[in-house]
């Protein structure tokens, strides 16, 4: 699909001839399309972790910290539905936000990592529990990567300035 969308996308510019916001946001579709479609591949990673663990037994014989990843993946889902929601307005405001946010689900993942590399230390037996959950942990907050990667995408096709690999301050201004 990803293919037929990149020819179409392909065709509209060889038959329209589009302005520059427009052209701008044919190439944001095909881009956020690529970024919906990794959030895809990383529920998915999430879900067959989780059902391993569930076949193997192992979510009832943890004490690991589930409700952290519980938040986390609140977080993340939290992230994305902003982007979309702002990708749909073409909202730069709600997009600086994401953005702003992003460092909450980084924070929360390495602290989960924290947490799951004492649970080892503590009690070796939860090793290959816990290595599942640190992929988990990783998928969402990758989750949120993709999210911010809309986020500068909203951005780029409104303001017309690339504003990925920048410091947020910079991109604040950018923005304005």
């Amino acid at each position: 699909l990803e293919m037929v969308i990149d020819r179409e996308l392909s065709t509209i510019i060889a038959r329209r001839q589009p302005t520059a916001r427009d052209l701008r946001l044919l190439l944001a579709v095909s881009k956020t399309i690529a970024n919906l479609e990794r959030v895809g591949d990383e529920a998915a990673r999430i879900a067959r972790k989780v059902q391993r663990m569930l076949n193997d037994g192992e979510s009832s014989r943890i004490g690991l910290p589930v409700a952290d990843l519980e938040f986390e993946s609140e977080l993340a889902i939290r992230q994305l539905r902003k982007a979309l929601d702002a990708f749909a307005r073409l909202d730069v405001e709600s997009a600086v936000e994401v953005l702003k946010q992003d460092h909450l689900i980084d924070r929360e993942f390495e602290a989960l990592m924290r947490k799951l590399v004492t649970c080892m230390v503590q009690d070796p037996s939860t090793i290959s529990s816990s290595i599942e959950l640190v992929f988990v942990a990783k998928a969402l907050e990758r989750v949120g990567d993709h999210a911010k990667n809309i986020a500068e995408v909203i951005i780029y096709i409104v303001k017309g300035t690339d504003v990925r690999h920048n410091p947020l301050d910079t991109v604040e201004s950018l923005a304005r």
